[in-house]
């Protein structure tokens, strides 16, 4: 079962949301922004039936300059140049992309993995801009327990 959804549900910092609109079959849409011209400004659309193909080989991405940092407080013990798309100041360190938009396929797939905690999508347009997973867990919230809104 499938459980609808009767009017947009959205959270927001700042200039990033994620929402939820009501839609026939659950889709998802992703936008990122990023100042390094490797990355810039990037927009994908998926439905469930594209994930396997289109979103699941998308690998975490992040930047040279706190890969360190994040080494030293643990948080990536296993990732590697094999694992993971890291970007310079001149791009990218470990090319190719799998895909020209890798970076934005990679959010779409924490965005829909964060989903993944309802146990159930929901039929919505899920659309997130500048997202993090605190936001796609506070919309999870939001959607999980609506009327405590």
């Amino acid at each position: 079962p499938k459980f609808g959804l009767e009017h947009p549900v959205v959270v927001q910092q700042g200039d990033a949301f994620v929402m939820a609109v009501p839609a026939d079959c659950p889709k998802f849409t992703y936008g990122i922004d990023f100042p390094h011209p490797a990355i810039g400004r990037q927009w994908q659309t998926v439905d469930l039936e594209e994930f396997a193909t289109a979103i699941a080989p998308a690998r975490t991405f992040g930047f040279a300059e706190a890969v360190e940092k994040l080494r030293a407080s643990g948080l990536i013990k296993e990732g590697s140049l094999d694992n993971a798309l890291v970007c310079g100041t001149q791009g990218w360190i470990n090319p190719p992309l799998r895909y020209p938009d890798e970076p934005v396929r990679h959010k779409l797939l924490d965005l829909v993995g964060d989903l993944s905690l309802l146990g159930i999508f929901p039929k919505a347009h899920i659309v997130a801009y500048k997202g993090s997973h605190s936001l796609h867990t506070q919309l999870v919230q939001r959607l999980a327990h609506p009327s405590a809104q």
